[in-house]
């Protein structure tokens, strides 16, 4: 039986909704999700497999979710971009996907010309639409200005957090996919190590719990986690810039910091299906935005480097 797959990169401007989508495609929380802009900031690959349809041909569908595109001030967002740059590597598919309510600007014309560099073909997805309301017949004049910019070989109006016309989208990307090999196990659905992602888990707390300036300020490094059968023990270090910003983290008698550790504990417990024992720590790393050895040792992929390294 033909099996159609490939690697599919959704990429857009930062809060369009590219995080919620993966997840929302793949079944399960893979990438965490705050009302913050540039929340994602690693590129996370989600695995689909779909059975044969009337219609829709068996398929493994490789989803890459990449941070929101924009045009860098710091180390950290010239790291993001190079995400995303390197998310479009290789690429058969891109889904380019826009919030319905904003629209099309500088940034998006700076998007565009990152799509058309890809040379790849390219699936607009206009996100969102269920704040649309009643007022659907604004979608014509946002589609038309959007095809404008870029010749897209599809147009869909989507609502990822509603799982609104994902089917639709599914039979494209299917269909659009060339006959290939299947990449990843069947029973695998990302290749982020369960490490990574209870660090994202606790990072999502911040990003939910704490204002201002805080959020974007702070990162989290797990450097204790030992995996066993019934418990998983993690220890884990919330980085920030400033004394008031760990103030701000630790709050009153540490309630802030604990807050945060029992809510990230019990998203990690629903991951790992085991307890969780979890340490939090707040440290003051002055400027770490600004320094790209800092930064580069905060992917997960130059982390598992370094532990299989001191094995």
């Amino acid at each position: 039986m033909p099996l159609h797959s490939g690697f599919v990169c959704i990429l857009g401007r930062p809060n369009a909704g590219k995080s919620t989508l993966l997840n929302a495609l793949v079944g399960e929380k893979l990438a965490i999700i705050s009302p913050k802009p540039q929340t994602t900031r690693n590129r996370i690959q989600g695995v689909m497999n779909i059975p044969k349809q009337k219609g829709r041909a068996a398929a493994q569908i490789v989803l890459i979710d990449t941070p929101g595109v924009h045009k860098p001030d710091s180390s950290l967002g010239r790291k993001m971009m190079t995400e995303v740059r390197e998310g479009l590597e290789g690429c058969d598919l891109l889904l380019m996907i826009v919030d319905v309510k904003q629209r099309p600007g500088v940034e998006d014309k700076f998007l565009v010309e990152m799509v058309k560099k890809a040379a790849t073909p390219v699936v607009l997805l206009l996100n969102k639409v269920d704040l649309l309301g009643k007022e659907k017949d604004k979608l014509l004049p946002i589609i038309a200005q959007y095809q404008q910019l870029h010749e897209f070989r599809e147009v869909i109006p989507i609502s990822a957090r509603k799982k609104d016309g994902l089917d639709r989208l599914l039979d494209v990307v299917v269909r659009m996919l060339p006959q290939g090999p299947r990449y990843f196990p069947e029973d695998q659905v990302t290749d982020q190590p369960t490490r990574f992602m209870a660090s994202e888990i606790i990072r999502e707390q911040v990003l939910l719990d704490t204002r201002e300036e805080v959020p974007h300020a702070t990162t989290v490094m797990v450097e204790r986690f030992e995996e066993g059968k019934k418990l998983t023990r993690i220890a884990a270090v919330i980085y920030c810039e400033r004394a008031g910003q760990k103030a701000i983290l630790l709050g009153k008698g540490g309630q802030m910091l604990k807050k945060i550790g029992t809510a990230a504990r019990l998203d990690i417990e629903k991951m790992t299906a085991t307890k969780v024992y979890l340490e939090l720590f707040v440290k003051v790393k002055a400027g770490w935005r600004e320094s790209p050895e800092f930064v580069e040792g905060l992917d997960w992929r130059r982390q598992l480097e370094a532990l299989t390294g001191e094995r």
